[in-house]
């Protein structure tokens, strides 16, 4: 039986590995769960999982959570504390960082100094900090886990395999919501149209950097810090199917794919169970002759700009890849809540990076005030 703390278990990641723990319940337990305002799905969650400790992302959430009253007792906490709180747990051997954003940082880190094992969906905890995060892996030799479909298709393609024998990774993007229009064909799209996504099922959040690809982009650098390669080793190939999750080619040039149909439940459900594999009758069978045929193509800089953003952060380090995650988080807020348009993204993201002073060793405190700073000034631009 392994214990697991959720992080975010209201999101869409989150549900998803809620349905893997039930599926095999004598496998996996929730020990510990997160979750920012939903206090409803939260309590519904409770009272299946019975959870020993909930944290409560503020005070105004829980004052409604707190009047819910529930058929075992458990311990509760608010706020970025009791986040910590629950990533640290005694009884977990797992973390699965299921959380959206840079707040997904900190309690991996501390995850990490009590030596639990991280199955990590939280992106933007590897953009932010990567050399921090892997030194205190390192450190405290522990093992992060990818959940990522494509990190865990690239980590599965790997085993048994020596490292030094990639000559690239193949990174798949479906290219979004509007890969199939140009880019003048972008001005005025709607917030409904962004999340509209062709293939996977995921929170508003991650569906709008699939529709610029700076979701991609996010996965290229994540691919540098948990594969140790460098960015002219790592492409991005569009695959409008999703069928194909990543690739590895190695020196010899023979390439090794991870296929399966669009489902993160498998990939969470590998993260989990690692390094063994669990039946799951719940996904869907591949069946090649259904889908008739694949797609790809190489990606354009000039039509996904965000991706190119990336890679030219990553390529700079330091805190670089910090502004471009912190200034897309918020102006993709900013156009979900239709404060702005879809192009206007793009447009936020490169002054933050034009207006940056890299730190290119940056202790985490630096990261955090390079952060807000960056949020600081993407807010500006709003006004």
């Amino acid at each position: 039986m392994k214990n697991i703390c959720l992080l975010g278990a209201t999101g869409s990641i989150g549900e998803q590995t809620l349905e893997v723990i039930k599926a095999h319940g004598d496998q996996f337990r929730l020990t510990a769960m997160t979750f920012g305002k939903n206090a409803e799905k939260a309590a519904e969650i409770i009272e299946t999982f019975k959870p020993q400790y909930v944290a409560v992302g503020d005070e105004h959430t829980y004052e409604t959570f707190k009047q819910y009253s529930f058929s075992h007792s458990f311990q509760t906490g608010i706020g970025e504390e009791a986040l910590i709180e629950a990533a640290v747990i005694p009884e977990a051997d797992i973390v699965v960082n299921a959380l959206v954003g840079s707040v997904g940082l900190l309690p991996t880190l501390k995850a990490i100094e009590h030596k639990k094992t991280i199955a990590l969906a939280n992106k933007e905890t590897l953009v932010t900090a990567g050399h921090i995060v892997k030194e205190h892996a390192k450190k405290y030799h522990v093992p992060i886990l990818p959940v990522d479909s494509e990190h865990s298709a690239i980590f599965q393609a790997l085993q048994g395999e020596n490292p030094k024998h990639i000559k690239r990774l193949i990174v798949t993007a479906s290219g979004g919501s509007f890969r199939d229009r140009t880019r003048k064909e972008l001005e005025g799209v709607t917030v409904e149209e962004a999340l509209n996504h062709p293939n996977w099922s995921m929170g508003a959040k991650i569906t709008i950097d699939s529709a610029t690809m700076m979701n991609k982009g996010l996965e290229v650098i994540e691919a540098h810090w948990l594969f140790d390669l460098p960015y002219d080793q790592i492409d991005v190939l569009l695959h409008k199917e999703s069928i194909i999750h990543s690739m590895v080619e190695f020196h010899d040039r023979s390439v090794i794919a991870q296929l399966g149909t669009p489902d993160m439940r498998v990939p969470i459900q590998y993260a989990l169970s690692y390094p063994d594999r669990l039946p799951f009758e719940e996904a869907k069978s591949l069946d090649l002759w259904e889908i008739g045929q694949l797609n790809f193509a190489q990606a354009d800089f000039e039509r996904f700009r965000c991706l190119q953003f990336a890679y030219e952060s990553g390529k700079i380090g330091g805190t670089m890849p910090t502004v471009l995650n912190a200034a897309n988080e918020e102006a993709v807020a900013a156009f979900l809540a239709g404060k702005i348009t879809f192009l206007g993204i793009e447009d936020i993201i490169e002054k933050a990076l034009e207006r940056h002073q890299v730190i290119l060793k940056p202790s985490l405190q630096e990261i955090r005030e390079v952060d807000k700073e960056a949020r600081k000034f993407a807010q500006t631009l709003l006004t």
